[in-house]
């Protein structure tokens, strides 16, 4: 078992409305099957946070970074594997047709834009994730707040 957690960075991808983007993980993902999710994974060896959370973007939305507006939080969580991770999440805004994202093929099956009074939908599945994702949306949604948006 490795002493040090796995590194992730997760976007919260915002759009014009101050929507938050999310996406449903598929029922065949080992971590968290079936659970609403923000983007993100985990660093590859030698990656900078930054690097990450920009290819993440890409690779399951196939948008790309254009800003990133802040820091929402670090956590720390150990997933049903029995690995610990360390997730670095941030607010972001990014280029590309929102209303058309490129999902990951075989690793999430739907999205939505998430307003902050619905926030009550991440509960569905809290039992496989602690609560985890809806207390990300949260502390985004105030970052969003305390930058004006």
């Amino acid at each position: 078992m490795p002493t040090e957690p796995l590194r992730c960075a997760g976007a919260l991808i915002v759009d014009d409305d101050g929507r938050i983007f999310i996406q449903r993980r598929s029922p065949q993902r080992r971590l968290f099957p079936n659970v609403w999710d923000i983007v993100g994974g985990h660093l590859e060896p030698g990656e900078e946070v930054d690097d990450a959370l920009r290819r993440e973007v890409a690779e399951e939305t196939g948008w790309s970074v254009s800003h990133v507006l802040g820091l929402v939080g670090e956590y720390r969580y150990t997933g049903d594997d029995g690995l610990e991770r360390l997730e670095t999440d941030f607010l972001v805004r990014v280029d590309g047709d929102l209303t058309r994202p490129r999902l990951e093929q075989g690793k999430h099956t739907e999205f939505r834009w998430l307003a902050e009074e619905d926030l009550a939908l991440l509960d569905e599945h809290r039992d496989v994730n602690d609560g985890l994702i809806r207390r990300v949306a949260e502390n985004a949604f105030a970052a969003l707040h305390s930058i004006g948006l």
